[in-house]
């Protein structure tokens, strides 16, 4: 209801529809498989979840930037872990 409702986005989509508990520490991951809704929950012993700010409470993420999230990254400024020393 959340996803139709508040956010105006189509449930059935095929989207993962991503949200944070209150303290930041638990995420809920809700994704339409054709059958029914799965559920994905992920609890992080230490630390909060990195949240992006939107506006309209609507924010899309690539596929690196939410796994990032879900490792309790912030994905918003990785840090590589290799850079190149001489080019060619």
């Amino acid at each position: 209801m959340l996803v139709q409702e508040v956010l105006k986005q189509d449930p059935f989509a095929g989207h993962l529809f991503v949200f944070r508990g209150r303290q930041g520490h638990l995420v809920k991951v809700l994704y339409w498989d054709g059958q029914g809704y799965c559920l994905f929950a992920k609890r992080l012993e230490k630390g909060r979840f990195v949240w992006p700010i939107s506006r309209d409470g609507v924010a899309v993420l690539t596929p690196a930037q939410l796994g990032m999230l879900l490792e309790g990254m912030d994905w918003r400024a990785p840090q590589r872990t290799w850079r190149p020393e001489t080019a060619g």
